[in-house]
């Protein structure tokens, strides 16, 4: 595909019926998507870096309790994003997106009067689930507003502008932990939970997407549990979580790697984080550009699984014997690159392939059960590379990166096996448009 700025698709759908026609002066669906993105990553970026210290200085938790509760709370998340994604299918995904961005925000606004490990329990399984019901229900919504061909390109987007958010955010809570005072931290609460708030009200400004027809209810299953029983998307989405093991590497067992093992000096841990977060923000679209089907979609993810194999092997060797604090450092930071570049890839195939393999009817329940990796990998993954790669060092390490390797080259036979198996006219064809799209 030429290398051009992408364009801006607009997409006028049509009214459901008994609703009036959306006005074609607003502002088309995905700018309407990207500032409620923008709204909730401020606000996130922020929580992040200071809720650990909020939730131990300042209402009185132990760090054991703090994370046991975030794990019991993104286990039981992990479960609710089905039966919320069902929801916004019967539903419809608008009102149940602008729902969940609402008990969100009430979630988040309850960690401002929590004093106990219950309550601190209950808000935080109900932000978590909320949370997983919501990336399925807009998910849903965006797949019912914008065609099949530019969707990849939205969600690039999207994933840009949330990283360009968070650093935001990330920035605004450093401030709050310089102040280090209960005002500040609260400060960053209301913050987040008025992000939500705001993205509920932009959400609530996109047109209702048409219904979509249901044949497979019309045969008599049973719609709530159909994704449970589709074996290859199964397949594919347990692939999926695997490939997301990378996200608690950089976020967790590269920072204590860093530490332990080799000789780079501490602040590398920030600088890769912003070379993440800035690549990501300034290439994402550039890297989904090329993904416009199965087998785009299929190859970007098997040549992630490579890159973030040998990005594996270059972080073991981060920690040979003689290596001096520069040469450690130069090290890392091109284990990084390799790292964000798969990233960046995996992102835009995975996807291309969870969207285009959804039942048109059921494009919220399949994105519950597809996007239950991320909960999945925020619980488990941080056991499991912490105890391979400090457990077992270098070979820990080689290890991993034969996973994601096997994880990447085996997603594109599981993919062609979904799409064999996909009833005809099951397939999501994107909303029925009432005009072509159109660049603005």
């Amino acid at each position: 595909m030429a290398n051009t700025t992408p364009t801006h698709p607009t997409v006028t759908p049509p009214a459901p019926e008994g609703s009036a026609a959306p006005d074609s002066g607003r502002p088309a669906a995905p700018r309407l998507l990207l500032l409620a993105q923008l709204g909730n990553s401020v606000g996130d970026g922020a929580y992040y870096v200071t809720s650990a210290l909020y939730f131990t200085g300042v209402v009185g938790l132990s760090a054991a309790q703090v994370g046991a509760g975030l794990a019991v709370a993104w286990a039981v998340g992990s479960l609710a994003g089905v039966p919320l994604g069902t929801l916004a299918d019967r539903r419809g995904p608008r009102g149940v997106s602008v729902l969940l961005a609402l008990v969100t925000a009430a979630a988040v606004a309850a960690f401002l009067v929590i004093d106990s490990f219950p309550a601190f329990l209950a808000a935080a399984t109900l932000f978590a689930s909320a949370q997983s019901g919501l990336a399925a229900a807009r998910q849903a919504l965006l797949a019912g507003l914008v065609a099949p061909a530019d969707r990849t390109a939205v969600l690039a987007r999207l994933q840009a502008v949330l990283n360009a958010g968070l650093a935001v955010g990330a920035a605004l809570g450093g401030i709050a932990l310089h102040a280090d005072t209960r005002g500040a931290y609260l400060a960053v609460l209301a913050l987040d939970a008025a992000g939500f708030v705001l993205g509920a009200a932009l959400l609530a400004r996109l047109p209702a997407p048409a219904p979509a027809a249901t044949p497979a209810a019309a045969a008599g299953r049973a719609p709530g549990t159909a994704v449970l029983r589709d074996r290859p998307y199964v397949v594919l989405a347990l692939l999926n979580a695997l490939m997301l093991l990378r996200m608690p590497v950089l976020s967790l067992a590269l920072p204590l790697w860093i530490a332990q093992r080799t000789a780079a000096p501490g602040w590398t841990v920030s600088a890769l984080f912003v070379l993440n977060t800035a690549a990501v923000t300034a290439f994402q679209v550039r890297a989904a550009r090329s993904v416009t089907g199965l087998e785009s979609a299929s190859a970007a993810v098997r040549g992630a699984g490579a890159v973030m194999a040998a990005s594996c092997a270059v972080f073991a060797a981060s920690a040979l014997p003689g290596l001096g604090a520069a040469t450690a450092t130069a090290v890392l930071v091109l284990g990084a690159v390799l790292h964000v570049a798969a990233e960046m890839r995996h992102s835009a195939g995975s996807w291309q392939l969870g969207l285009e393999l959804a039942p048109a009817d059921r494009v919220g329940q399949y994105q519950g059960f597809f996007g239950a990796g991320v909960p999945v990998a925020r619980t488990l993954g941080p056991l499991v590379v912490t105890s391979l790669l400090l457990g077992a060092g270098a070979a820990g390490w080689l290890l991993l990166g034969a996973a994601f390797a096997l994880a990447g080259a085996a997603t594109g036979p599981v993919a062609r096996w979904a799409a064999r198996t996909r009833p005809a006219g099951a397939q999501d064809r994107g909303p029925a448009l009432s005009s072509a799209v159109r660049p603005s």
